[in-house]
């Protein structure tokens, strides 16, 4: 079953676009919102496999919302499907991280067929490398064991999860900067609370602990904005 999220503010295309996918086409499993902060919310909640969304849309439209899944989230499908045919709109939508642009109208069977090419292309891509594995100066971390090795002495540590899936997050964007709000709506289910914010600096001491001694890994705090994995 492919779960899939359809963020269209058109409520009569969208549930055309859902029974399409779910009665006709089957093997779907389709969450709908209305527009791209309730995207971004059912994203969160239901972490879908592929994302079908239009571009302009009320509140926040289709380019703010993949911006912003994009800071944390590189694995998941997103296609705009859009009745924009700007250059200027298609090389946007690309340049922010989505994987394919369906003008419309469309039927479910067109949209079907490039959802199950660009899993087919995702699947093939993630068995030819270690997708939890990260190479950290004299380090690796092993995010789905939530081990951390060093290489020199061959001595393993177990961190807990939530340390392994925040430092991953890092290495991924290693070098760039990663906006505290994205790392705490995704690990907390939150962008604005003490708590959360205040518990997201104990696990970023302990990772700088853990890294200390390796001085080609610096995990900078950048004033205002967010954390920053620097490596050499």
């Amino acid at each position: 079953m492919i779960k899939l999220l359809l963020v269209e503010d058109d409520v009569s295309l969208a549930y055309i676009e859902k029974t399409g996918l779910e009665d006709i086409i089957g093997g779907y499993e389709v969450v709908t919102a209305t527009n791209g902060k309730e995207g971004l919310q059912a994203w969160q909640d239901s972490k879908p496999d592929v994302i079908i969304s239009d571009i302009d849309m009320p509140v926040m439209n289709g380019f703010e919302m993949v911006e912003r899944i994009r800071e944390t989230d590189q694995d998941v499908i997103i296609i705009f499907t859009s009745a924009l045919t700007s250059p200027n709109d298609v090389k946007a939508g690309y340049r922010l991280g989505i994987n394919n642009y369906v003008k419309k109208p469309f039927v479910p069977e067109e949209l079907d067929a490039h959802i199950q090419a660009l899993m087919k292309m995702r699947s093939g891509s993630k068995t030819q490398k270690e997708t939890s594995h990260y190479k950290l100066g004299k380090y690796t971390l092993d995010a789905e064991h939530a081990t951390l090795r060093n290489d020199e002495t061959g001595v393993s540590q177990t961190i807990t999860q939530r340390e392994a899936q925040i430092l991953q997050l890092l290495a991924e964007n290693k070098n760039n900067v990663v906006r505290r709000e994205a790392i705490l709506s995704r690990f907390w289910n939150t962008e604005d609370d003490y708590f959360a914010s205040r518990s997201l600096d104990v696990f970023v001491n302990k990772l700088r602990k853990l890294l200390a001694d390796e001085p080609k890994i610096t995990l900078k705090t950048v004033r205002g904005i967010g954390l920053q994995l620097l490596v050499e």
